[in-house]
């Protein structure tokens, strides 16, 4: 199963609250990021960049608290930097459970095993794990030897647990689509709770700025990949509402929702949204007033938004498209696994 039905139903139920409200703007996904320190340095990531007394400072539980009240968004997505290195995030985390908000806990599993029993298994917890491909590849991506290896362990030992775990996949220019179908088919033998993909955004302080996807090779490279999962001949078990994928492959033409998925870190509410980095806002409410939001979006003309494609943005475009009578069949068919 790759959405947990409660989960499928109390986000239904949100978004249709904030329609019947008359809300033309509101948040789905908070991300949440408590510290910007990693343990790696990954060649794609722009997020790891800042100065080192910015890279020293963390989010305390009641800031996160906070912010995810003020936000009112029913998922949290905490990535990072490393959350795992945040010396109190088994505080955030009890806290954000028992405000039955559905938390993506981001990892790039070096530090998940052994942190295990810091946590306790929860229909709101899910450990998003790191993998980009099979061993050479993602080793290769995060500069480390080894970290497929150690992550994979993770993932097992997580689910050994009782824990839910997903899998996050970033896919840059140049991937061969048949490694990672190949990479698809080993996770399912990992009996994950679903895989999460997404094209790479071109960060302008990534360190490599040679494999970002312009928008037409994202829509080349995802049907070529998602080919056997469209034709059934694959059933891999995304973690995605299905009208996201038809997006990837070029079967739907979406407009990004930026404030689907505000970014709250140390510096405060980005603007204007967790992949641009123009200035940040001391509370969300400046964030959704304050922003000129029709300069962000494919539409606008934005250069920096020509080629995204990334999920932050689209997923909440899918997830009110879902709601359409004629789109509600295939969007309930993900809580099951089917496409």
């Amino acid at each position: 199963m790759a959405v947990n039905i409660q989960q499928a139903m109390d986000i239904g139920k949100y978004l249709v609250t904030q329609r019947l409200k008359g809300r033309k703007r509101f948040p789905l996904v908070l991300m949440l990021e408590p510290l910007f320190r990693c343990n790696l340095a990954c060649t794609g990531c722009g997020k790891i960049q800042h100065p080192k007394e910015i890279l020293k400072q963390n989010l305390t539980p009641e800031q996160c608290f906070t912010a995810v009240e003020e936000c009112g968004a029913p998922v949290v997505s905490i990535p990072g930097g490393e959350p795992l290195l945040h010396p109190q995030i088994d505080e955030i985390v009890q806290g954000l459970i028992e405000r039955k908000k559905y938390i993506y806990l981001c990892t790039n599993g070096l530090l998940l095993e052994k942190s295990l029993d810091k946590f306790q298994p929860s229909p709101y917890l899910t450990f998003s794990v790191h993998l980009d491909g099979m061993r050479e590849l993602h080793d290769h991506c995060v500069d480390r030897q080894g970290v497929f290896d150690i992550a994979v362990k993770a993932i097992r030992a997580a689910k050994a647990k009782g824990f839910r775990v997903t899998t996050n996949t970033t896919i840059f220019e140049g991937t061969k689509p048949q490694d990672m179908q190949e990479f698809f088919d080993f996770l399912e033998t990992l009996n994950t709770d679903g895989m999460m993909i997404s094209p790479g955004y071109s960060y302008e302080w990534a360190p490599d700025q040679d494999h970002f996807l312009h928008r037409e090779q994202t829509r080349t490279l995802f049907r070529q990949i998602l080919a056997p999962y469209k034709a059934g001949e694959k059933n891999w078990n995304f973690n995605h509402n299905p009208l996201f994928l038809d997006f990837l492959t070029g079967e739907k033409d979406y407009e990004c929702t930026p404030w689907g998925s505000p970014s709250y870190s140390v510096l405060g509410w980005q603007k204007p949204c967790y992949l641009l980095n123009e200035g940040y806002y001391s509370t969300f409410k400046e964030l959704l007033a304050q922003t000129d939001w029709s300069q962000y979006g494919q539409k606008s003309g934005n250069p920096k938004c020509a080629d995204c494609m990334v999920h932050c943005g689209y997923e909440p475009t899918a997830a009110m498209d879902a709601m359409q009578p004629q789109n509600m069949a295939r969007a309930l068919g993900s809580v099951f696994g089917r496409n």
